[in-house]
């Protein structure tokens, strides 16, 4: 249950938070040589903390659903005609999409090799890709995305009228609600139809064969606009 980068070793027995800083310029190849046991580590010696990093699925739609709803309601109140709401939201969940692929690719897979960068990439997005299957820290924390979604908002009032800005953030958390469910039921899930089993495996490719490409979660739409669609493996070349 050890494992040896720049000469310092990582035991997976003890928390992790403090660890992995200290990997240096290796912190990028460990992150990415997954381990698949559905236990998850330790991140942290207190109690206190650790309870804060793991988060059922279930919880995100539960938080964020009477959010959206409330943004939505507010541009109704400010005088938004109801024929109006679905179209801003419906954008809103396009801006989502966006979203999910400029974070995913650009702050998700920073490149980090300093004490403080890797425990933070760590904490961020690096934990999933070394335990893709644990089940609790695969969602993001509430308080995190709250963080996230701060700027956000911000920038949506900048650019969008008053009565029309909380549709369209209602919107992009209504996006940001099925993305973390979409993406956990890529990994947990057992998909019939093929299009979520296509999904699936273009998620999962990712994670075990090439993780600096196919940074869409829900759609890989962008990824084929901004040219980070993965080749094809030696598998499906063949089958084509």
């Amino acid at each position: 249950c050890k494992m040896v980068a720049n000469k310092f070793v990582v035991d997976l027995n003890k928390p992790l938070v403090c660890q992995v800083g200290h990997l240096g310029e290796d912190y990028e190849e460990w992150v990415h040589q997954p381990i698949m046991g559905k236990e998850g580590p330790r991140f942290f010696h207190s109690d206190l903390l650790e309870v804060f990093t793991r988060t059922a699925w279930y919880v995100i739609p539960i938080v964020w659903v009477p959010v959206a709803s409330w943004f939505i309601y507010n541009s109704f109140r400010l005088g938004l005609p109801v024929p109006h709401l679905p179209i801003f939201v419906l954008v809103g969940i396009f801006v989502w999409t966006l979203a999910e692929y400029l974070l995913h690719r650009f702050l998700f897979h920073v490149q980090t090799t300093s004490y403080w960068g890797n425990t933070l990439h760590y904490l961020l997005h690096g934990c999933h890709h070394k335990h893709p299957m644990d089940s609790l820290r695969l969602v993001f924390p509430p308080v995190a995305a709250a963080l996230i979604a701060l700027p956000i908002w911000s920038s949506v009032k900048l650019v969008c009228p008053p009565s029309i800005a909380p549709a369209v953030f209602g919107g992009i958390l209504l996006g940001y609600v099925m993305y973390d469910c979409t993406h956990y039921y890529l990994h947990h899930g057992q998909p019939k139809g093929d299009i979520p089993k296509n999904l699936k495996k273009y998620h999962l490719n990712h994670h075990y064969r090439v993780q600096s490409l196919g940074f869409g979660i829900t759609s890989p739409f962008w990824d084929k606009i901004f040219g980070t669609v993965p080749p094809p493996s030696k598998v499906d070349a063949k089958r084509r």
